[in-house]
């Protein structure tokens, strides 16, 4: 079978696993899994918390059955079992915390689980490369937990981690295709496909939320991702494309961790601080400010990919230079215009 078929096969099933499951866990979640409202939360009633179910469903269930039909190129099914392992380690980490809501787990034991599920990738040669160093290791590590926890973090609106993981795990495609690196094309291909089932369920009538299991497994997944596609192979700046594509939560730990630590509160714990939520104080309807966010990252996704695609190291100095100091210029600006409690 060629690459082509499979990857639109391992879509296709991904979607479709996920889709069907979607209610038969919304039943279950809604007899054992719910999200109460709290004051950092001001939901309406009860909601399931079966999104990351959901999506795990799809993308581990078309990993099994690829394995099964497939014979892979050398290596590959070494890196996907990495992929395989930490993603059901977070999966269960987030199914524990979303159990125990809403005080949750203790944030250390979940940076300490975290980091065995980083390690897993690292175990099975999904790692940072470019310093060939010990450093190596320890960059892996503080990148995939970041990130897990950047879209933890993130999921404090109907349909935004969702959305960014979507056009996230799309250019991880787009620009490795031409290589056919495969492990990171099945795993993006399999998030597309459980993801976009899920989508529609995390916005209004069919609301359905994705819980810590579903908004930390997606960091963990788009980490991975990170690590396993080629962004230098035409220009050595490219090494920092992963920032562009995935600025936006990227930013929003950094903005809400600075903001915490200014106002002596631990960075680990909540508080209505990100930047989504400063956008609805300014009067931004919900939907307008997930508009605003998709339109944002998809623009730099779309330099991201160009960067890649382009020998010029000076484009691609400018085009962090001007993202740096747009953020910051943006984390300045809700900082001073908008005073939260």
């Amino acid at each position: 079978m060629s690459n082509l078929f499979l990857y639109f096969f391992t879509f296709i099933f991904a979607f479709g696993v996920s889709y069907f499951s979607i209610s038969p866990l919304k039943k279950l979640a809604q007899k054992y899994l719910v999200d109460k409202p709290t004051k950092l939360k001001n939901h309406k009633g009860n909601i399931p918390l079966c999104g990351g179910a959901i999506i795990a469903t799809g993308f581990l269930g078309s990993l099994i059955i690829l394995r099964l039909l497939t014979s892979f190129p050398s290596g590959t099914l070494h890196n996907l079992r990495g992929l395989f392992l930490g993603g059901i380690i977070i999966f269960i980490l987030g199914l524990i915390d979303d159990f125990k809501k809403p005080k949750g787990l203790n944030p250390y034991i979940k940076l300490l689980f975290q980091t065995l599920a980083a390690y897993q990738l690292i175990h099975y040669d999904i790692k940072i490369n470019f310093l060939n160093t010990p450093w190596d290791y320890i960059f892996t590590i503080l990148w995939v937990v970041g990130l897990t926890n950047a879209f933890n973090l993130l999921d404090i609106m109907d349909g935004l981690a969702i959305s960014q993981a979507l056009i996230a795990s799309l250019a991880f495609l787009l620009i490795n295709l031409p290589f056919e690196y495969i492990y990171v094309n099945f795993a993006a291909v399999s998030l597309l496909g459980a993801g976009l089932a899920f989508w529609p369920q995390n916005h209004a009538n069919k609301k359905i939320f994705l819980g810590d299991s579903g908004s930390m497994l997606l960091g963990f997944l788009l980490s991975a991702l990170a690590l396993g596609t080629r962004f230098s192979s035409l220009n050595q700046a490219g090494v920092f494309v992963p920032l562009l594509i995935l600025a936006l939560p990227i930013f929003d730990t950094i903005f809400v961790s600075i903001i915490r630590i200014t106002k002596g509160i631990n960075p680990l714990k909540g508080s209505a601080d990100h930047f989504p939520l400063r956008l609805k104080k300014l009067g931004f309807k919900n939907k307008n400010i997930i508009l605003f966010s998709i339109s944002v990252s998809l623009i730099l996704n779309i330099l991201a990919y160009l960067i890649t695609r382009t020998a010029s190291v000076n484009m691609a100095i400018c085009v962090y230079l001007v993202t740096l100091i747009t953020f910051i210029g943006f984390g300045v600006f809700l900082k001073i215009k908008v005073k939260m409690p």
